[in-house]
């Protein structure tokens, strides 16, 4: 099990270099030796779409999408069965969430992973979640497969979360809003 953290500089050691941070958990768990590590690492980098001209360089010198791929990385190095992604598009603008939410749909199945994505944004979570479970004050109140749910919700909670997603279309949304 591994997880990636919302937000990647605070889950990123800031004195280790990209490679430091990919070769440790390989180590670490025996995955690697000296011998084989910068390959790995490499093939690390092209998986989550980093050059590996940047394997030197600190957290500090990568973009918040960048960071988050370096995370995501470090999460699947030691090849898990199951990860945890905490909010792990919420501090990326829209434009970067898209490609790190197809980078994550893409491992998810090259590697043939099981995910728990937590999010609060339910566009995000219809995007990339097979099933959905609803929680409310930290009790599981509904769950099933996302288009069943966003379909035809039973719980009058989840109703309300899916009625508070805006719409792109401003006059229907003005008339969504107006009409409650």
């Amino acid at each position: 099990m591994q997880m990636i953290f919302q937000d990647p500089y605070a889950s990123l050691n800031p004195r280790m270099t990209v490679f430091e941070t990919l070769s440790e958990p390989l180590l670490y768990h025996g995955l690697a030796n000296k011998n084989d590590i910068a390959a790995q690492v490499r093939q690390l980098m092209d998986d989550v779409g980093l050059a590996q001209s940047q394997l030197r360089k600190y957290p500090h010198e990568f973009s918040g999408g960048q960071r988050q791929r370096i995370a995501i990385g470090r999460a699947i190095a030691t090849k898990p069965e199951f990860i945890i992604a905490d909010e792990p598009v919420s501090a990326l603008d829209v434009t970067i969430q898209a490609q790190i939410l197809d980078l994550i749909l893409e491992l998810v199945e090259r590697h043939n992973l099981t995910m728990m994505f937590i999010s609060h944004d339910l566009s995000v979570v219809r995007y990339i979640s097979d099933r959905v479970v609803v929680m409310n004050k930290g009790v599981i109140i509904e769950q099933g497969d996302t288009e069943a749910l966003w379909g035809s919700p039973q719980q009058a909670y989840t109703k309300d979360l899916l009625a508070a997603i805006p719409r792109a279309d401003p006059k229907s949304e003005r008339i969504r809003i107006n009409s409650r």
